[in-house]
Order: structure tokens, then C-alpha cells, then sequence
């Protein structure tokens, strides 16, 4: 039977209950406990008689003649409901032969019933329709098939799916546990703009819209409040963090995404090397709290948070690698070398962009956990220079399973040093360099009443999405997709 034929025949027995005098969606239910708990007193109940009205979806429907059996999904778990002409009103009965089906919701009322094949159930003596499902839900034993169908109809694939289903709540876990573990260490909690008259914080390319009413164009944010946290350290707060959306207008990827979620911190009078062991502690809470576990295999890497997290110098490797030292180099050598390591440039080829794909390419071969150091300043306008190599930057990046999982460093406070860097950037947009940082003095402005030292750092859904082992789209409730072409 086609789904249209279907339909047709469910919009009947809303006729049918309609007939009967009994709502098909009702304001109020008197469902008064869940089926988790219902299970978890279940012994108690069926001793002493007491009675239990149940509500939830309706997954399958099986039985004949006088006795009906339906297993109701209320979201905490899933309980047999068995329906008995001899304990209904008949006409009552006859209704939930004829008007109920795989999908709606119902309300049940009866006592703890264990059956003869010692199946934990509730015996029914009255039912009513919460909502009637118009559409059909598929077979829960196989689910959906089709891959983009499972992208676009995401609460059916949940509904069905029950490791899908696991692995959003490991996601919820995931975040609470990032937030707890910061609050227990007395970080404030804040939310900083989404929409921002000049985007901030990183280097990529930015969402534009229009503000009505206040007539200006604004950008959705591209990093997680990082420049408005920073002055939050201005304002005295000393430890911040968010958990927030980010908005950047770029390519997708197994990796990358245009939206996603992201933590960003900042905690005053601390700097990278005090960063090292904050961040191990915070992964490995992450990874306990999360897996009961630190060990992941993750594409063809296998990934150990309970190891010795090493240390790897970035312009060291490039050289080891491809024989050009970042920090002596000139432009042209660095394009050079990056053409003939067969990387193909999206945007304009400069010294900045080289570099980066040299090492992209190096670090796809790297398990990690490691913390990479020795980074160019061209290559983090917002970073401190190293106190013993000032022509690098105080920086720690997580790389694990070939990526970037996470970056932190002792924040730029020297606010003549920083319009310089930003400057500089600017350059590098005016030249065509689109994802280059833009010349914020309002931000350096604020710097200049005097903002702490301090460490800095942020990690997107990526990491949950490698731990999960998964495409990062896949690891989202509702990934956008091109409209459907009907």
C-alpha cells in the first residue's frame, strides 16, 4: 500500500474517533508516571495492584481477536501494553482495533502485568488518543535505508535508530561534561554577540546579512565571543568561557561544517605552558565522563589520552619534512615548495597559506595526542610572541587522528603589538587574502585600558565527532541539506 493510501485510511479513523467522542489531540494527559519508572517499580506495583497511566508512541501492534498487545515508547524506555476485550468497555475495545496504529500516541491506564512468557507488561483498562499519526513510521527492525532520507528525516532516524539515538545523548553528555568541568573550577559562564558589525577572533570567511533596524550589515559570528571575552578580562571578570554557535562561511568536509558548536575560554593570569596540563585533564575528564574510557580508535589512528601527551615543534617538522624552514623562508620559496608538494591554492597564494598546507599535509600522519608549538606570529595574529623566539608565538594545538582538536595560547595583551598584527592582516585582506583578520580598534581600544595576561582557548564539535569516530555531519541533530527537489 502506498504512503497516500495509507494516509487516506488514517484520516478515516480520525472519523472514527471523532464518531466515538474522543479526541485525536488532546490538550491534557494524566499520564503520571514514565515508563522508565513504571519498569524500575514494577515488582512494587504488581504486588500491591496500584494502578499506572502510561503514555507514549505506539512501535508495533500484534495480536487478534480478543487480545491486542502494542509496545509504547515514551522516549525513557519501552514497555509491553497487553489490551483485553474482557477489561475494556467493548466499544472501547473496538475502537483500538479499529482507529489505532503504529505511530500514534496513546495514554494507557492498568496495573503491572506479568505474562505467561514472563514479559513485564501493563494489563490496559482504559486508553485514549494523545495524537494519531497520519503518516506511517517505518518497520523498527530496519529502519531507513537510504542515507540523504536519514540526513533529511533525522526524527524518524532517531525514532528507529537506537544507537544514533545513544550517540546524542553521548553529545548532550559531552557538553555537560565541558561545562561542568569549568564551572568547577570557577569559571563564569557568559553569552557574547552572535551578530557582529565586524567578525572576529579568527581567519575565515563570514555569514553577511542586513540589520533592519539599525540599517547596517552585520556578520554572524565566526569564532565563539573570543575578542568580547578578552574584554570581558578588561572588565575584570578573570575566568570566562562559552558554548556557543559559530557561523563560518566556508567548504564542507568530513571535518567541517558552516555551523557547529564551540567552547572558548579565557583565564586570566595564566599562559600556554599552564595550559598544557589544564587541557589534559580537561580531555581525559572529557573522554571518562563521556566513554568510561581513553583509549579510541579512530580512522587509522589510535588515539591514547592516558599517554604522555609529546611535544612538536612546528617549523622544525616543515623543515625535517620538505626542507624549508617557516621562520627564514621567503614568500616565493614557501609557494614554491608548497607547489611542487602538489598542494592546489583556493585562495590567493601568499607566505601564510603555504606554510599552513605544508603543515596540514604533515599532520594528517600524526595520532597524538601532541601539542604543537613553535608557531609563526604570521600565522596567529592574536597570540603572544614567545619569550624565546619572538618571531613565534606562545601557542599549544592539540593535533590527534591526523587533525587540529582543539588551540590555546598566552594572550596578546600588548595592544601597540596587536593593531600592528592587525594591520598587518588587513594587508593580507586588501591584497585578496579573504579569510585574513580585519583591523578591529574598537577591540584594541579596549586593550588599551590594560588587560591581564592570560590563556586562551577554544574546540569545536570536532572532537566529539572523532571520538565518535563519525563524519561531523553525521554527529549533528539536523545537518543542512540542499532543499529537496520534488
Amino acid at each position: 500500500m502506498s504512503e497516500e493510501s495509507i494516509r487516506a485510511e488514517r484520516l478515516k479513523k480520525l472519523d472514527l474517533l471523532k464518531a466515538a467522542g474522543m479526541e485525536a489531540y488532546p490538550v491534557h494527559t494524566a499520564r503520571d508516571c514514565s515508563v522508565a519508572d513504571f519498569l524500575a517499580s514494577f515488582e512494587e506495583r504488581e504486588q500491591s495492584g496500584r494502578q499506572a497511566k502510561l503514555a507514549g508512541r505506539v512501535m508495533s501492534l500484534r495480536g487478534q481477536g480478543g487480545i491486542l498487545f502494542t509496545d509504547l515508547f515514551d522516549g525513557t524506555d519501552k514497555v509491553q501494553a497487553v489490551i483485553q476485550k474482557d477489561d475494556l468497555d467493548d466499544a472501547l475495545f473496538a475502537l483500538f482495533s479499529n482507529a489505532v496504529d503504529k505511530g500514534d500516541f496513546i495514554e494507557v491506564s492498568g496495573v503491572a502485568y506479568t505474562t505467561k512468557r514472563g514479559a513485564k507488561s501493563l494489563k490496559v483498562s482504559a486508553w485514549k488518543m494523545l495524537a494519531k499519526s497520519l503518516s506511517p513510521i517505518p518497520d523498527e527492525w530496519f529502519g531507513l535505508k537510504d542515507e540523504e532520507k536519514k540526513q533529511r528525516e533525522r526524527d524518524v532516524a532517531i525514532l528507529l535508530d537506537h544507537e544514533l539515538r545513544a550517540m546524542f545523548e553521548r553529545k548532550s553528555k559531552f557538553w555537560n561534561a565541558i561545562r561542568q568541568f569549568y564551572i568547577a573550577r570557577g569559571f563564569t559562564e557568559v553569552e557574547t554577540p552572535v551578530l557582529e558589525s565586524m567578525p572576529g577572533g579568527a581567519d575565515a570567511r563570514p555569514f553577511a546579512t542586513h540589520h533592519n533596524a539599525l540599517d547596517i550589515d552585520v556578520y554572524l559570528r565566526i569564532s565563539c565571543g573570543e575578542l568580547w571575552q578578552k574584554r570581558l578580562l578588561v572588565a575584570g571578570f578573570p575566568k570566562v568561557f562559552e558554548i556557543g554557535r559559530i557561523f563560518r562561511n566556508e567548504g564542507q568536509s568530513r571535518e567541517h561544517l558552516q555551523d557547529y558548536t564551540q567552547i572558548e575560554s579565557y583565564e586570566a593570569y595564566a599562559d600556554a605552558e599552564y595550559g598544557k596540563k589544564f587541557l589534559q585533564d580537561l580531555y581525559r575528564h572529557i573522554a571518562k565522563e563521556v566513554y568510561g574510557k581513553y583509549t579510541f580508535e579512530i580512522g587509522e589512528h589510535t588515539v591514547d589520552f592516558a599517554d604522555e601527551w609529546k611535544v612538536i615543534d612546528f617549523s622544525e617538522r616543515i623543515q625535517k619534512e620538505f626542507g624549508l624552514h617557516p621562520l627564514t623562508c621567503s614568500e616565493e620559496e614557501a609557494i614554491a615548495v608548497a607547489k611542487d608538494a602538489r598542494i592546489v591554492f583556493t585562495e590567493t597564494p601568499n607566505k601564510s597559506r603555504a606554510v599552513d598546507h605544508l603543515w596540514k599535509k604533515i599532520r594528517k600522519r600524526i595520532s597524538g595526542p601532541v601539542f604543537l608549538t613553535g608557531i609563526p606570529v604570521f600565522l596567529e595574529p592574536l597570540a603572544k610572541r614567545h619569550k624565546d623566539n619572538p618571531d613565534t608565538v606562545d601557542r599549544i594545538q592539540i593535533v590527534m587522528a591526523g587533525s587540529e582538536m582543539g588551540k590555546g595560547f598566552s594572550e596578546l595583551n600588548d595592544p601597540l603589538d596587536q593593531r600592528a598584527r592587525f594591520e598587518e592582516q588587513q594587508k593580507l585582506r586588501d591584497a585578496g587574502d579573504d579569510e585574513a583578520q580585519r583591523l578591529d580598534t574598537e577591540y584594541v581600544s579596549a586593550m588599551e585600558y590594560g588587560m591581564p595576561p592570560a590563556f586562551g582557548f577554544g574546540v569545536s564539535e570536532r572532537l566529539f565527532s572523532f571520538l565518535e569516530n563519525k563524519p561531523i555531519h553525521e554527529c549533528q541533530l539536523f545537518p543542512l541539506l540542499r532543499p529537496r527537489i520534488e
